[in-house]
């Protein structure tokens, strides 16, 4: 009787073993351990197994948990990021400021002149600075899609240096324009505006420019930032035109309580 407990109780050992072994909680030297003889071992693989087969569907719900977990993380180091970064993300002298410069709240916009998503995402972005008197918007030069991108990033620079107050005037054209944007289509749009296109052209090798756009190259790669739109509100990182309504809700709870979600 005693050996059919021990038996019994054998077996329990092993099944916990196994149970604790698929839910990831096992120290990995426990299946080195010499507590267990290489019977043991199989004994415990073919419980794993057979509990698997039986229930697949645990795989998947340990997937979506390690997904959501590996999500958790990189938003926390993504919050570490920028708050190591605020100061140049949220104040730097060589960023675009439109809407309210006082304002309370402040969204940060990565974006390309030639991105079809910042295009349609343009909108929301003018809906949130026209109804909400009290937000700042702060715009980071990012091309990441081609020379083309880059040339109209730097005359974007020097229009915002020359006339910080035309800045949103051409800013828009610019951005809603048909077809590829370039160095040629900005200083186009810079002209309409009512800009020296040849002071504009002189300034182009000027080593500040430069230095402008690869600040919002540092910038994104420290926050993880690959693609455009992006954004950042408080201290999360939001990508893709994820709309008006997102956007705004974000807003609206960091006034609510200080943060993106409460």
């Amino acid at each position: 009787m005693q050996n059919g407990l021990l038996s019994i109780g054998k077996k329990a050992g092993l099944v916990l073993v196994a149970a604790t072994m698929m839910l990831g909680l096992a120290v990995p030297a426990m299946a080195a351990s010499p507590l267990f003889d290489q019977a043991q071992k199989d004994e415990i693989g073919a419980i794993v197994k057979d509990y698997l087969m039986q229930h697949p569907e645990v795989i998947r719900d340990a997937m979506q948990e390690l997904d959501k977990r590996q999500q958790a993380a990189a938003a926390e180091t993504q919050k570490s990021n920028v708050a190591k970064q605020a100061d140049l993300l949220f104040n730097s002298k060589r960023q675009v400021v439109l809407g309210n410069p006082d304002g309370d709240v402040t969204l940060v916009e990565f974006f390309d002149y030639n991105c079809g998503y910042c295009k349609r995402a343009h909108a929301d972005m003018a809906k949130l600075m026209d109804e909400d008197k009290n937000l700042r918007v702060v715009l980071k030069e990012f091309p990441v899609l081609g020379p083309g991108s880059e040339e109209a990033a730097q005359v974007a620079v020097i229009v915002n240096e020359m006339a910080p107050e035309k800045y949103r005037a051409f800013h828009d054209e610019l951005l809603l324009s048909r077809g590829e944007v370039n160095g040629a289509r900005a200083l186009a749009v810079a002209g309409d505006v009512g800009l020296d296109t040849a002071a504009i052209k002189a300034r182009l090798k000027e080593p500040e420019i430069g230095a402008t756009i690869n600040e919002s190259y540092t910038l994104a790669q420290s926050l993880g930032i690959n693609g455009t739109p992006s954004y950042v509100v408080k201290d999360e990182v939001v990508v893709g035109a994820v709309g008006y309504d997102t956007l705004k809700g974000k807003i609206e709870s960091v006034r609510a309580c200080g943060s993106t979600s409460c």
